[in-house]
């Protein structure tokens, strides 16, 4: 795979974060996505690190999902940095309406932060002495925007590709369309000239036809039926819950399950309300199969 820009530095990060792209030149700084609220300082040592003595200017959001912008609010506190976010996401932040920013919803959590200016599909940024195109990506979000650099020749993807697959199509949880906007997104990419893509999620990838490829079969698999999108978010947010606060009581993962606006509407796709509990067991048990989470009497825990 060929090398990034020198004025580029990728941030890989677990899964309980997204990951971090943070831009220096002669121009600014910036960076792209700021992780998960309990990883905050964790971001801001790795800003500092990399920028020494020089402030960061700039944070940019793909979209707003917690593991996305959790470090915003530190970040701006540290060095009063604007901000950009999807202009489609604006009234929400200004109102802080928990519920519209999915926070609630997914039993996530994010400390307010503001913002100075909006982004959308079809603007222009200058990121690191280099030009990038803004372009729309819903399906996994209907908000999601990506990045791409045509002289560099690399993809900044978010959520919308991974090397495996992507994010959890999460306007189909509720009765919205997210299946046909992921694929059209999907297709989009297939047209650009990609050399590198730098996804949500995963170390950087060079094989885009492959990933593609990957992800097709993988929609496909999920818009056959629908309930496998639903079984599939379920289980990502019990498992990303448990990496945040390590290990829950089952009734208190049974409890969230309920509460959470994504969550109980996955999980009503699923099984009537008085099945409820054993499908959590099920899921439970499946993720403990499968060596993502270890279970302990009435305990349950990230693996």
């Amino acid at each position: 795979m060929k090398a990034l820009p020198e004025s580029m530095t990728v941030f890989e990060r677990g899964w309980l974060s997204s990951n971090n792209v943070l831009f220096a030149s002669g121009e600014g700084t910036a960076i792209v996505d700021t992780g998960y609220a309990s990883h905050a300082p964790q971001t801001l040592a790795l800003v500092k690190q990399k920028l020494g003595a020089r402030r960061l200017d700039l944070i940019v959001n793909t979209h707003l999902h917690s593991d996305h912008c959790g470090g915003n609010a530190l970040l701006q506190h540290q060095y009063a940095c604007d901000t950009l976010i999807p202009s489609s996401e604006a009234h929400a932040v200004r109102a802080w309406d928990e519920e519209a920013l999915t926070f609630r919803a997914t039993g996530q959590r994010c400390e307010r932060f503001g913002f100075t200016g909006t982004i959308e599909n079809g603007a222009k940024l200058e990121l690191g002495g280099f030009d990038w195109n803004v372009l729309g990506a819903p399906g996994h979000d209907p908000h999601s925007l990506m990045l791409h650099c045509p002289e560099t020749r690399v993809l900044i993807s978010a959520d919308a590709l991974w090397e495996n697959g992507f994010g959890v199509i999460f306007p189909e949880l509720e009765g919205d369309s997210g299946f046909a906007e992921e694929r059209a997104v999907l297709g989009l990419i297939s047209t650009l000239d990609v050399d590198i893509v730098i996804p949500g999620h995963g170390a950087p990838f060079a094989d885009v036809a492959r990933a593609l490829d990957v992800a097709f079969s993988r929609l496909d698999y999920l818009q056959a039926d629908p309930a496998r999108n639903a079984k599939n978010a379920l289980k990502v947010l019990i498992v990303f819950k448990l990496m945040e606060v390590r290990a829950m009581s089952f009734d208190a993962v049974l409890a969230m399950t309920e509460q959470a606006r994504s969550m109980r509407a996955a999980a009503d796709a699923l099984a009537p309300p008085n099945e409820r509990r054993a499908l959590i067991e099920t899921l439970v048990g499946e993720l403990a199969r499968g060596g993502s989470v270890n279970v302990s009497g009435a305990m349950v825990s990230a693996a």
